[in-house]
C-alpha cells in the first residue's frame, strides 16, 4: 500500500518490485554488491527498512517520512514478524510481545556510524511502546516522562557535527520496566563517556552542545540579563571557534521550549532549572576568562568574567581567582602552593569547565532516574534500548575516538558471541549438520586494547601513574615497544615507506574490524588523567549553589585515594554494560548512513559498503541463510505446544525428545523444516514456527473453553455449597434475629405497659420520665376544664381543683384571672361605688387584724347617715345651723355620763372640722363641739362598739372630761373620720383589762371583759364594765 507517497509492503506474499524486504531471500546471498544494490533500490523508493532474518537494517532517509502514524502502529501491533513489511515498529513489537507473553528480558541494540539515525530509531521505539500500551493515570505519566527524557538528554548531550546535525556525544542505555500487564511503570538510564572536550573546542563547522545555543536563542531578555548573557555566540570563546556554527534561531527557540516543557514533566523544580541554567551561563563566562604571563606567572586579565562566574556559581571571588592561577600540592605530608604559568592556567580553566559540565550531565541523568523510578518493589521484566556512538574515523582521531571505537569493538564482539559464534557452536554441540561459516572474530582487537598488563589501556594507565614526567611521547614509545609484534597495531617505525609518508611520528594505527584508524597521541595522557586541581575542587565544594554542592561534595576533598583514569572508568562501565546485555534477549537495529552530505537523494555505495563490512552484515546473512530461525529446549517446546496433539496432551509419559518427535509428526513438519538436536529442536523457517504458533493460539481457545467449562462447574459447585452453607447460616441468624426482635418487641411492650401503669399511679406527683405524658395529659384536661368553669363574678369565685403538677400554674392563673375580673369590675364602677370601695380599703388598712369586729363590717357598704328615725329631725335642724362646716357623717350613739355612767341617747355629727354631740331629742342642746384634729380616739381590739374620745386638756374644763361612747357602726364611723383627718395615728388600740379616763379632772377606770354578748354597765366597784361579744 502507499502511505503519504511512501511504498510499504503489507505481507510476505507481496513480491517486492524494488528489491527484497528480507535479504535472506537474495539469490546470490554471498555477493556483497547484490546486498548493497538491494539496499539502494529500496532507499530510492523510500523503503528504508530491510531485514536480515530478525536483524533490522535502517538507512537514514535524511528527511521526514510518513511511516510512523497511529494507523501504522495499529497495523504492526500484535502481528507476527513475517506478516508485515520491515519496520522498526515490527522489531519493537516482537521484543515487546516476547517480554509480555514469555517474560523474557529484552534489549534492542542500535548501532551504526554517527549520522546513521540511531537517536531517531530509539525515539521511534519509545513512541511505539507509548502508543501500544494502556493510557491511564500513572502509566501515562511514566510514558510521558520516558518520552520527555529525550529532549533533555539531547539538549545537554547532543551537538551538531559535520556528519550529523543531532549527533549523540555520549552513550545511552535505557531500561524500561514493565509490570505483569505489559505496561511501562518505570525506567533507568545509564550514560557513557560524554565528549566533554567539546565544551572547550570544536572542529570547523561543528557546534558545542545544543543547550548553549538553545539558552541564548530561546530564553527571555530579562532572564538573559539575570544570567549576564548576550544573545550572541561570538561573545563567548567556547562558542566562537567557527562563525558558520552559530545559532539557528527558530530551531533553537523551538527546542528550548521543548526542553523547558520536558523539565517540568520530569519533575525538575523551578529552583533546579534556575540553578542549572546558572551553571550553563557560568561555563560560557568561564571560557572568557583570559590570562597573561609575567615573569613565568599567570595573571587574570578579565576580572569581570571571573566575577560573573562567582555570582552565578555562588562561590568566593578571591578563592576562585587564586585557584585559577595557583596549584596546591601535597607530597609526603607537606603542602606547598605552586603558581601556574599561562598555559597551565588555561588548562585549569578548561578542566574546570569540562568537569562542571560533565558532572552536571551525570547529575541530570540521576535526576531523570529518580523521576522514572518505579514504585513497584517487585522484580519486573525490562526492555533495554542501547543508543551508543557509532564507529568514528576522522581526519584527526584522538583519545575520544579510541574510546568510542573500543566500545564498538565490544559491541561487535557481543554481536559475534550472540549471533555468529554462539550459533555455530550451538549447532556443533547439538550435533546438527552444519557447514562452518567463516567470519572475523574481533576478540583479538578487544584484547589488544583491554588485556590486563599488556593492552593499550594497561600501558596508558601505567604511564600515567609512574613517577617522573610522563607525557604523550613516552606513552607512544612504550606502546610501540610493547605492541610492535601485534598484527593489528601499527607504529610509524614499523610501517612501510608509503604508510610513513601519510602517518606522523606522533601517531599509531589500529586495524579495527571496521577498518584501520590512525590516532594522534597528543593529549592522551592529559585526557586520561582527567586532572582537576585540588584548589578548583575546593572552591566548587564551598559554593552556595545547591547543585554545585552535589556535584562537588565536601567528602570528595577528604579522600586521598587517586581516582581511576578516564579510560579505566570507561572500560569498567562498558564491561558492566556487556554483562547487562548478555542477560537479555537481544534484537538488533543496524543503522546505515547513505552519504556524508546529509542529502535525502544520494546513496553512496562505497560508503554503504564500508558500513556493511564493519557491521558484519554479510557474515550475519550467511549464518542466517544456512542456519535455523528458531530453537528451543525439548521440555520447553513440548510444554508450550503439547496441546496440539492428542498423544502429547495433557502430559506425555515418555522422554521430552520423543514427545517432541511425536508432536512434529502430528503437525506435519517436512523433513527439511526441522532438525532434532541432543537437547533442542531446531526449526529452519520462521513460517513453520508461526504456523505452529497460530495453531497453538487457536488451540488455546478450545482448551480455554474446556478449562472454562470445568472451572465454571467447579466454581458453580463451590458457589452452590457456599450458598447452601450461607443459607443455613442466614437461616440460623435470621431465626436468632427474629427471636431477638420478638423478645425486643415484648420487652418494649412490657416497658410500655409498666411505664403506663407507673405513669398513671404517679400522675399527681413530680414530673419525671415515667409520668411525663400523664402529667402533660392531666395539664391538658385541667386546662380544658378550667376554660369551661372560670368564675363569672369577682365576688363569687370558685376555682376548680388542679393536679399537683399544675399548682403553680393554677395559682398564677387564678391570680391573673382575679386581676382580670377586678379590672373589669373596676371599669364598671360608678364614682359613688368607687368612693365606697376606697373607704372599705381604708377600713382594711386601719382595722384589719387590729379590731375583732372588723370582719363583720365587710359585707356592708358604708353609709354617711345612721341616725334613727326618731332623731332624724333633730339632726336636720342642727345641721342647718352649720354654715361653715359640712356634714360628713351622722349616727345615733350612746353616751355614758360622769354620774354613775348612765346611758344617754345622743346624735353624733362629724363635719369636716369638728365632732358634734347633740341631744337626741332637742336640737338646741349641743353637748359637745370638739375640733377633730385635737382629739384622740381609743378603741379596744375586741368585738365591741366602745369608743373613748380623749379630749385635750385645754378643753377638759368646758367638756368636763373624756367622752365614753357606744357607736353602733364603729368601724364605719372611724373610717369616715380618718378619711377626713388623714391621720391614722389618732387611733389607739388597747389590749389591756382596763383603761383610765378623765372625768372633771379625776381619774376613773373602765374595765373590759368578754362575754356572750356586748353590754355596758357600772359594776360593783363603781367602774364602767364593758363586756365585748365573742
Amino acid at each position: 500500500m502507499r502511505v503519504g507517497g511512501t511504498i510499504m509492503e503489507t505481507s510476505l506474499k507481496d513480491r517486492d518490485k524494488v528489491g527484497v524486504q528480507d535479504t535472506v531471500l537474495l539469490e546470490d546471498y554471498t555477493d556483497e554488491n547484490a546486498f548493497v544494490d538491494n539496499l539502494r533500490k529500496r532507499f530510492k523508493e523510500d523503503l528504508i527498512y530491510t531485514y536480515i532474518g530478525p536483524v533490522l537494517i535502517s538507512v537514514n532517509p535524511y528527511r521526514e517520512l510518513n511511516i510512523y502514524t497511529k494507523e501504522l502502529v495499529v497495523e504492526y501491533a500484535n502481528k507476527h514478524f513475517f506478516e508485515t513489511s520491515p519496520h522498526i515498529f515490527a522489531i519493537t513489537d516482537t521484543a515487546y510481545r516476547s517480554l509480555k507473553e514469555e517474560y523474557f528480558d529484552q534489549c534492542i541494540l542500535i548501532s551504526g556510524e554517527s549520522g546513521a539515525g540511531k537517536t531517531e530509531a530509539s525515539k521511534k521505539i519509545l513512541q511505539y511502546i507509548a502508543d501500544v500500551t494502556e493510557r491511564k493515570g500513572e502509566i501515562e505519566r511514566v510514558k510521558e516522562k520516558l518520552l520527555q527524557s529525550n529532549p533533555v538528554l539531547e539538549a545537554f548531550g547532543n551537538a551538531k557535527t559535520n556528519r550529523n546535525d543531532n549527533s549523540s556525544r555520549f552513550g545511552k542505555y535505557m531500561d524500561i520496566e514493565f509490570n505483569f500487564e505489559g505496561n511501562p511503570i518505570g525506567g533507568d538510564i545509564l550514560n557513557y563517556l560524554l565528549e566533554k572536550s567539546r565544551i572547550i573546542s570544536q572542529e570547523k563547522g561543528e557546534r558545542n552542545f545544543h543547550i548553549f545555543y538553545q539558552l541564548l536563542a530561546g530564553e527571555t531578555d530579562s532572564e538573559l540579563n539575570e544570567l549576564m548573557l548576550k544573545r550572541n555566540t561570538s561573545s563567548y570563546y567556547y562558542l566562537s571557534h567557527d562563525a558558520k556554527s552559530s545559532m539557528d534561531d527558530s530551531a533553537d527557540q523551538k527546542s528550548w521550549r521543548e526542553v523547558r516543557r520536558a523539565m517540568d514533566v520530569i519533575d525538575f523544580t523551578q529552583e533546579d532549572q534556575k540553578n542549572i541554567f546558572k551553571i550553563i551561563a557560568a561555563i560560557l563566562h568561564m571560557g572568557n576568562i583570559g590570562f597573561v604571563e609575567e615573569e613565568g606567572l599567570s595573571k587574570i586579565n578579565n576580572f569581570d568574567s571571573v566575577e560573573k562566574v562567582c555570582k552565578l556559581l555562588e562561590c568566593e571571588n578571591e578563592q576562585l581567582q587564586h585557584a585559577f592561577t595557583n596549584r596546591t600540592i601535597e607530597a609526603r605530608g607537606d603542602i606547598c602552593v605552586s603558581p601556574l604559568n599561562r598555559e597551565m592556567a588555561i588548562y585549569a580553566r578548561d578542566a574546570l569547565a569540562k568537569a562542571v559540565y560533565d558532572r552536571l550531565f551525570t547529575w541530570l541523568v540521576l535526576r531523570l532516574n529518580a523521576s522514572l523510578k518505579s514504585q513497584d518493589s517487585r522484580k519486573n521484566n525490562v526492555m533495554g534500548i542501547l543508543d551508543i556512538y557509532g564507529f568514528e574515523v576522522f581526519g584527526k582521531n584522538s583519545f575520544e575516538q579510541l574510546c568510542i571505537n573500543f566500545c564498538n569493538e565490544k559491541l561487535q564482539q557481543l554481536f559475534i558471541e550472540l549471533t555468529l559464534k554462539s550459533e555455530q557452536e550451538e549447532y556443533f554441540k547439538e550435533g546438527i549438520e552444519w557447514q562452518h561459516i567463516e567470519y572475523f572474530d574481533n576478540k583479538v582487537i578487544c584484547d589488544l586494547i583491554e588485556e590486563r598488563h599488556k593492552g593499550i589501556i594497561a600501558l596508558m594507565d601505567e604511564e600515567c601513574l609512574r613517577p617522573g614526567d610522563p607525557n604523550d611521547a613516552t606513552l607512544l614509545a612504550k606502546m610501540n615497544k610493547n605492541l610492535a609484534n601485534h598484527k593489528h597495531y601499527l607504529s610509524h617505525p614499523k610501517a612501510d615507506i608509503q604508510t610513513q609518508k601519510i602517518m606522523g611520528r606522533n601517531e599509531f594505527r589500529l586495524l579495527h574490524y571496521a577498518g584501520p584508524v590512525t590516532y594522534n597521541i597528543n593529549s592522551f595522557i592529559e585526557k586520561n588523567n582527567d586532572l582537576l586541581f585540588r584548589d578548583l575542587r575546593e572552591a566548587m565544594s564551598e559554593s552556595k549553589n545547591t547543585i554545585i554542592q552535589e556535584l562537588f561534595p565536601a567528602q570528595e576533598q577528604e579522600s586521598k585515594k587517586r581516582p581511576d583514569t578516564a579510560i579505566t572508568q570507561f572500560k569498567n562501565s562498558l564491561n558492566n554494560l556487556m554483562s547487562i546485555l548478555m542477560n537479555k534477549h537481544p534484537s538488533y537495529v543496524r543503522c546505515i548512513k547513505p552519504n556524508d552530505t546529509k542529502s535525502p537523494a544520494i546513496f553512496d555505495e562505497e560508503l554503504v559498503r564500508h558500513q556493511v563490512k564493519y557491521l558484519g552484515l554479510m557474515e550475519n546473512l550467511r549464518v542466517r541463510r544456512a542456519g535455523f530461525a528458531y530453537r528451543r529446549v525439548y521440555e520447553q517446546f513440548l510444554h508450550r505446544y503439547k496441546s496440539l496433539s492428542k498423544q502429547t496432551w495433557p502430559n506425555y509419559p515418555g522422554p521430552a525428545k520423543e514427545g517432541v518427535q511425536t508432536l512434529v509428526a502430528c503437525l506435519g513438519y517436512e523433513k527439511d523444516d526441522y532438525r532434532m538436536g541432543r537437547t533442542k529442536i531446531f526449526i529452519r523457517f520462521p513460517k513453520t514456527l508461526f504456523d505452529t504458533e497460530d495453531a497453538y493460539q487457536e488451540k488455546k481457545h478450545e482448551i480455554a473453553a474446556i478449562i472454562q467449562s470445568k472451572w465454571k462447574g467447579i466454581v458453580q459447585r463451590r458457589k452452590y455449597l457456599q450458598m447452601k452453607t450461607a443459607a443455613v447460616v442466614i437461616e440460623k441468624y435470621m431465626r436468632r434475629h427474629l427471636a431477638k426482635k420478638q423478645a425486643e418487641r415484648r420487652r418494649k411492650a412490657v416497658n410500655v405497659v409498666r411505664r403506663f401503669v407507673q405513669g398513671f399511679i404517679t400522675r399527681n406527683g413530680e414530673p419525671d420520665a415515667i409520668n411525663r405524658k400523664f402529667v402533660a395529659l392531666g395539664k391538658k384536661n385541667w386546662l380544658m376544664r378550667l376554660s369551661k368553669s372560670l368564675p363569672k363574678s369577682l365576688l363569687h369565685r370558685t376555682w376548680p381543683p388542679c393536679p399537683n403538677s399544675c399548682k403553680e400554674a393554677s395559682a398564677l392563673l387564678e391570680r391573673y384571672y382575679a386581676s382580670h375580673l377586678s379590672r373589669v369590675y373596676r371599669l364598671k364602677l360608678t364614682p359613688e361605688r368607687k368612693r365606697a370601695f376606697e373607704l372599705k380599703i381604708l377600713a382594711e388598712t386601719l382595722f384589719k387584724a387590729k379590731k375583732n369586729s372588723y370582719p363583720a363590717s365587710l359585707p356592708h357598704w358604708f353609709q354617711t347617715d345612721r341616725v334613727n328615725k326618731e332623731s332624724a329631725s333633730v339632726k336636720e335642724i342642727y345641721t342647718a345651723t352649720l354654715s361653715t362646716e359640712k356634714e360628713k357623717y351622722a349616727t345615733s350613739v350612746k353616751k355614758y355620763d360622769r354620774h354613775g355612767y348612765k346611758e344617754r341617747d345622743r346624735v353624733m355629727i362629724v363635719t369636716n372640722k369638728a365632732l358634734h354631740i347633740i341631744d337626741a331629742k332637742s336640737p338646741g342642746k349641743v353637748k359637745h363641739n370638739l375640733p377633730l384634729d385635737k382629739l384622740e380616739f381609743i378603741l379596744t381590739s375586741e368585738n365591741d362598739d366602745f369608743l373613748l374620745v380623749k379630749v385635750p386638756e385645754e378643753l377638759l374644763k368646758a367638756n368636763k372630761g373624756d367622752l365614753i361612747l357606744k357607736v353602733p357602726h364603729l368601724i364605719e364611723m372611724m373610717t369616715i373620720t380618718m378619711d377626713i383627718l388623714k391621720r391614722p395615728s389618732l387611733i389607739t388600740f388597747v389590749n389591756t383589762k382596763s383603761i383610765d379616763h378623765n372625768v372633771q379632772g379625776k381619774r376613773r377606770t373602765i374595765e373590759f371583759s368578754v362575754g356572750n354578748q356586748q353590754t355596758f354597765y357600772k359594776d360593783k366597784s363603781g367602774n364602767l364594765l364593758i363586756v365585748a361579744a365573742p
